[in-house]
C-alpha cells in the first residue's frame, strides 16, 4: 500500500479520533502485559476498546493471583497467558504472537492516558514513523515519586548519551510501534529493562521516531506498584551497560584500556623517578603490575577495535532485516483515498 503523504495528514486525526469511519485495512492492537492488576485493568481495556481507532485489545496475564485474567475477559480483551515471569517474556510472546499494522503497548495500571492513544497513532501514520513514545507528564507526586523522577532522569541521561538524544523518557511504558519495528525487535530483556532495549533498538538502527508528551496518572490506592526501585534500576543499569558493550564496543573497551594504561602510568611514574636516580628497579612486583596493566590496556584497545568491525556487520544485518519488513502505508484504505 502507498504511505500515508503529508496532505493526508488530516484524514488520518480525523480518522483516529472518530471524525471519520474507520479504514477496513489498518488492524490496530493494544497489548497490556498484567501481573496482578484486577483493580485497573477493567478499566484500562474498557478505556481502549471505547477508542474510534477500532482496536483489539490484548491481555497477556503473568501468573497473576488473583482476578486480572476474568476482570480482563468480562471487559472485552483477548486474554492470553505467558508462565515465564517478567514483563520483557510477556513483551517477547506478544510481539511473536500479535499480527497488526500498529500497537499499542501499555500498562495494565490505569495510569496511562487512553485518550492520548488517537493522538500518537495519527502521529505514527502522519509522519511515517516506526516509534512514538509517550513522555509521561505528572504534577501527582505519588503518581511519578522523586526517587523514580531521579532514576528515571540519571538512565535516560545515561542513553541519550550514548545512543542518542531524541528521547526524554526512555521508561515510559506507553508506546506506539508499527509493524516493522515489532517483527525486527529481538526482545532479549526478561523483567522492566524492557522499555529500555525498545527505546535503545529504535536509536541504534536510527528509525524515524518521536515523543509525545503525554498525562501520566497516580496509580489507585488498592493497586501497589510491582516496580522495585533499587533492584529494577539496577537492572536497567546493568542492560545499558551490556548494550553499549554490544553496541559501542570500542568506546566500551577504549575507555577500559585507556583507563588501565593510565592507571599503569601513575603507578610506574615513582619507579622511574627511582630507576632513574639510583639505577634500580626497588619495587619489582609493582614494575610486573604496571606491565601487566599496560599491556591489558593495549590488548583492551585493540579487543575493542576488533568488536567494533564486528558490530558494524551485525547492525548492518539488523538493519536489512527491519527493512525487509513492509513500511505501514494506510492511505489507501483511508476514506479520501476510496472516495
Amino acid at each position: 500500500m502507498p504511505a500515508v503523504r503529508h496532505h493526508d495528514a488530516d484524514n488520518v486525526l480525523d480518522w483516529a479520533e472518530g471524525r471519520r469511519p474507520a479504514p477496513s485495512r489498518l488492524r490496530v492492537a493494544v497489548l497490556v502485559p498484567c501481573f496482578n492488576e484486577a483493580a485497573t485493568i477493567g478499566e484500562v481495556v474498557r478505556a481502549f476498546r471505547a477508542l474510534p481507532v477500532g482496536a483489539t485489545v490484548y491481555v497477556y496475564d503473568n501468573n497473576s493471583t488473583d482476578d486480572t485474567a476474568a476482570v480482563a475477559a468480562s471487559a472485552g480483551a483477548v486474554v492470553r497467558q505467558e508462565t515465564r515471569q517478567g514483563k520483557g517474556h510477556v513483551v517477547r510472546r506478544m510481539f511473536a504472537d500479535i499480527e497488526a499494522d500498529i500497537y499499542v503497548l501499555v500498562d495494565g495500571d490505569g495510569t496511562y492516558d487512553a485518550e492520548a492513544a488517537p493522538r500518537l497513532i495519527a502521529t505514527l501514520l502522519e509522519r511515517q514513523l516506526d516509534f512514538v513514545n509517550a513522555s509521561r507528564v505528572s504534577t501527582a507526586t505519588d503518581a511519578y515519586r522523586r526517587g523514580h523522577r531521579f532514576g528515571n532522569w540519571a538512565l535516560t541521561r545515561l542513553v541519550q548519551i550514548t545512543f542518542g538524544r531524541q528521547l526524554c523518557d526512555v521508561l515510559s511504558g506507553y508506546k506506539v510501534l508499527s509493524r516493522r519495528f515489532v517483527k525486527s525487535f529481538p526482545a532479549m530483556s526478561q523483567g522492566f529493562e524492557t522499555e529500555t532495549e525498545l527505546a535503545v533498538h529504535a536509536l541504534e538502527l536510527r528509525m524515524p521516531l518521536a515523543e509525545v508528551a503525554t498525562v501520566y496518572r497516580e496509580r489507585p490506592a488498592c493497586s501497589p506498584s510491582k516496580l522495585r526501585t533499587y533492584r529494577d534500576g539496577a537492572r536497567i543499569l546493568m542492560l545499558i551497560a551490556r548494550l553499549v558493550k554490544d553496541e559501542r564496543p570500542l568506546r566500551f573497551f577504549g575507555l577500559l584500556g585507556l583507563g588501565l594504561i593510565g592507571l599503569a602510568v601513575a603507578l610506574a611514574f615513582p619507579l622511574v623517578v627511582t630507576f632513574l636516580e639510583t639505577g634500580l628497579v626497588p619495587r619489582l612486583p609493582t614494575a610486573v603490575l604496571v606491565t601487566g596493566l599496560g599491556i591489558g590496556g593495549l590488548l583492551s584497545i585493540v579487543a575493542g577495535l576488533i568488536l567494533d568491525m564486528t558490530t558494524r556487520s551485525r547492525q548492518e544485518m539488523k538493519r536489512l532485516f527491519y527493512l525487509a519488513v513492509g513500511p505501514l502505508g494506510a492511505a489507501a484504505s483511508l476514506p479520501s483515498e476510496r472516495a
